[in-house]
């Protein structure tokens, strides 16, 4: 059997490489192709051209390269239909991937489509999963509330978990060791700031985010700053970064042990919005989200939002546990109050709903990788693509 994987940005990467070792162990002899990053690669995809050039998100970032992305959507369809697959399975970035999904579609219409990430229409743009369904079959989703709206619109969905839920979770011992390896006191205030993966947002946030702590080194002696980045990034971040107190330790692409260590080692997050506010409370770091984007895209984002929160951790726990500062609230002057807090008082509230979260995303059951193999492994079943499984 043969499949089709499209990944844009790091998250989906990761998200790709579990499904990948999930079908392997369920279909043995699997081919795949596609685009994908290094965790994919590294599970035996070749990626058609660097995953990196699809990570660009927001109107403002995405119109310079506009032509470019575009050339790059016919090249993956026509790639897909040349392959031949049984199922072109798209993750997340969904301005590219379900684009792709639609030539695909047109041309070859016997081609399974699934979608791994079910779009937030929960929070913005409700008539996004109707418009889904014109070209996805079947809709892989993260979060336990999902579900019902994407049947509703005509897609067969399963909930399969979060993949945080099968990341390591750092032991205390690990923490002091991480500590120790890179230079930090053990009772040294120690904030990771996590500024995004996408060239587009970190440019954004480092200026807050360097001014926010800097306001905290006033009120915290000692403080230190951990970054983890892209290694594709790793330079602008360290040459942007060289003026920030804390003297802060750049991890250039930290493996999954030295991430989640860092995190179990910090006493607080300043972390974008995204995914990262999952990954922070899975190892029960407090955290602070901060997010600011072009002034045209949180225009129209401000139009279109229906939710009154845009951290995963508050969605998923029902509470609003986790401060954030979004667009004009995202400054120094608001955002380094309240890391003092989590400083000066430890998670608080943040810590059941943390808790809460992880329990809802599935942590103690199958892993989600797996769970996502078979719902993949079911959905090519209904779609009478049984015969090519048994015969590849």
């Amino acid at each position: 059997m043969t499949l089709f994987l499209i990944s844009g940005e790091p998250s989906g990467d990761r998200l790709g490489a579990a499904l990948m070792a999930g079908l392997k162990a369920l279909v043995p002899g699997v081919i795949f192709a596609g685009i994908g990053g290094p965790a994919m690669q590294a599970e035996g995809l070749e990626s058609l051209f660097p995953m990196e050039e699809l990570s660009v998100m927001g109107l403002a970032e995405v119109l310079p390269k506009y032509f470019h992305l575009k050339r790059r959507i016919v090249q993956a369809a026509e790639a897909a239909m040349a392959a031949n697959p049984a199922a072109l399975i798209t993750i997340d970035s969904p301005d590219f991937c379900l684009r792709a999904a639609a030539l695909v579609r047109a041309a070859r219409p016997e081609i399974a489509t699934i979608h791994y990430v079910a779009p937030s229409v929960w929070a913005w743009r409700p008539g996004r999963a109707a418009k889904m369904a014109r070209v996805i079959d079947h809709v892989l989703a993260l979060l336990p509330f999902e579900p019902p709206y994407m049947t509703d619109a005509g897609m067969s969905c399963d909930f399969v978990g979060h993949p945080v839920v099968s990341e390591p979770v750092a032991t205390a011992a690990q923490a002091a060791a991480f500590r120790q390896a890179q230079g930090i006191a053990a009772d040294a205030p120690l904030v990771v700031a996590l500024p995004g993966s996408r060239r587009s947002e970190i440019g954004r946030l480092l200026t807050p985010f360097g001014g926010a702590l800097r306001l905290l080194a006033t009120r915290h002696a000692g403080l230190r700053v951990v970054l983890p980045t892209p290694r594709h990034l790793a330079e602008e971040v360290a040459a942007a970064t060289q003026d920030w107190p804390g003297r802060p330790v750049i991890l250039t692409a930290p493996d999954v042990d030295t991430r989640t260590a860092a995190f179990a080692a910090a006493d607080a997050a300043l972390a974008a919005s995204g995914t990262v506010s999952l990954e922070l409370a899975a190892q029960a770091c407090p955290m602070v989200i901060a997010y600011d984007m072009a002034p045209v895209t949180l225009w129209l984002m401000r139009r279109m939002v229906r939710v009154d929160t845009v951290t995963l951790v508050n969605l998923v726990s029902e509470t609003r546990s986790v401060p954030e500062f979004i667009g004009r609230d995202c400054t120094p002057e608001k955002i380094a109050p309240a890391l003092s807090g989590l400083l000066d008082q430890g998670p608080g509230a943040q810590g059941e709903a943390m808790a809460v979260t992880m329990d809802r995303l599935g942590r103690g059951g199958e892993a989600p990788g797996v769970r996502a193999a078979r719902s993949v492994l079911a959905a090519l079943a209904r779609a009478g693509k049984t015969g090519s499984i048994a015969a590849d």
